[in-house]
């Protein structure tokens, strides 16, 4: 079965930097695009960055744009976020998804706070 794990969350001073792990099993990981979503309190679930199969191609929302960075490692079956310059607002709970046979698979997340 689909599993993934993230990991990397914390407390984080504005300013600061941090790298979110998902481990993945029980699919093709190098076959599929990856995601990171973010859920903050009161707010809809939002899409932060995806990553295709090869990692060839990578997207990212505009309000992370040039302080986030997704990355993969197909022979570890693991996608990174690596966080950088981190603002109040980044606060969220952090979920990788991928999507198989039209089905989406969420991990359980992981909390991000920034905060002085």
């Amino acid at each position: 079965q689909v599993q993934l794990v993230e990991s990397g969350g914390g407390l984080v001073q504005p300013g600061g930097s941090l790298r979110l792990s998902c481990a993945a099993s029980g699919f093709t990981f190098s076959s599929y695009t990856m995601s990171w979503y973010r859920q903050a309190p009161g707010k809809e679930r939002e899409l932060v960055a995806r990553i295709t199969s090869a990692g060839g191609s990578t997207s990212y929302a505009d309000s992370v744009k040039g302080r986030f960075t997704i990355s993969r490692d197909n022979a570890k079956n693991t996608v990174y976020l690596q966080m950088n310059s981190l603002k109040p607002e980044d606060t969220a709970v952090y979920y990788c998804k991928v999507r198989s046979n039209r089905y989406d698979y969420w991990g359980q997340g992981t909390q991000v706070t920034v905060s002085s």
